[in-house]
């Protein structure tokens, strides 16, 4: 990396963080402290706004941000189609700003990239069903402002029941919000089960913030969160053939803690992590004669039962007349 571009990287990185060391920045950018110095005095000679505290680092002044960049066609193009696709998931509290921002970027293109991102668009689609929209703003704007919601809930156990009835009351202060393979969870803290719950949105009814607020944890992070150990039952299949080619190009929603492929034959060994046998019974259905269940036994019973009663279901011709 030559001066110019350590020089703006450097940059960039004082605009992302609030403040960073001579020392880290070395680090970073396989220098030696001493470099890191004079190039901090040759952004301050260019008029950046550097300011330096003893002993913790530097910083940007606040309010100061880049002037003007300028983009390959490759990049605006992956900042546009990102643009694209994000608008299309984040609801309407970000999509006025998101477009405002894309427009602004668009505005300042010279021509020729203009028309090469336009082409790169029009081979490329992002469907989106906002089936959850409404739920999303407001989740949105519960998660920005530390405000608890409340919203009646019906878990996948009482969908497999097929328990009839309102879904169970639930109070939760919201952390975060996460997508995840076609659909959007909340991640928060449940008052009736006392602990961190995640919650699809598509089974939430009758959502509503309440007038209360909270302090979401300091030490919470939601890129680094992981379900926690409310999974118990451990669940061994051996998917084969066009099975094991599906569940490739789409992997399951479950939990699943190993993969293991068997080079010849591409068979596959998942184990899964789930809440209890039930909750993955239609997902095994699903895959047909091309899943078999090693463990637990009893969920190998429960997959053969159901098994015989869909089959006696289409064995006499008289059901398919009424």
């Amino acid at each position: 990396m030559n001066r110019t571009d350590r020089l703006m990287a450097m940059l960039l990185e004082l605009q992302k963080r609030r403040r960073v060391r001579a020392e880290d920045l070395a680090e970073l950018f396989e220098t030696s402290v001493r470099t890191v110095y004079r190039d901090m005095q040759a952004l301050s000679e260019a008029g950046v706004p550097v300011v330096a505290v003893p002993g913790l680092g530097y910083s940007l002044m606040e309010g100061y941000f880049l002037p003007p960049l300028s983009f390959r066609a490759e990049e605006a193009a992956t900042l546009l189609l990102g643009s694209d696709a994000v608008l299309r998931l984040l609801g309407e509290v970000y999509r006025e700003a998101g477009q405002a921002a894309r427009a602004k970027l668009e505005a300042v293109l010279p021509a020729e990239v203009r028309e090469e991102v336009e082409a790169v668009r029009g081979r490329l689609r992002f469907r989106w069903l906002p089936q959850t929209e409404g739920k999303l703003d407001q989740l949105n704007l519960a998660v920005r402002e530390e405000r608890a919601v409340r919203f009646r809930y019906t878990g996948r156990a009482r969908l497999q029941e097929g328990r009839s009835g309102p879904g169970e009351l639930r109070e939760v202060e919201p952390y975060g919000l996460v997508h995840s393979q076609g659909s959007w969870y909340l991640i928060g803290h449940c008052l009736l089960r006392g602990e961190l719950r995640q919650f699809r949105l598509e089974r939430m009814e009758e959502l509503q913030m309440t007038g209360r607020t909270f302090a979401r944890p300091a030490d919470f992070d939601l890129q680094q969160y992981t379900p926690s150990g409310d999974r118990p039952v451990q669940v061994v299949v051996r998917l084969s053939g066009e099975a094991a080619a599906r569940y490739k190009e789409s992997p399951s929603f479950f939990y699943v803690t190993h993969v293991l492929e068997e080079p010849d034959t591409g068979t596959l060994l998942l184990t899964l992590q789930v809440r209890y046998e039930l909750e993955i019974l239609p997902w095994l259905l699903g895959w047909g004669a091309g899943a078999v269940v090693l463990e637990p036994p009893s969920l190998g019973r429960r997959v053969a039962e159901e098994a015989r009663r869909m089959f006696s279901l289409y064995e006499s011709p008289a059901n398919f007349l009424t």
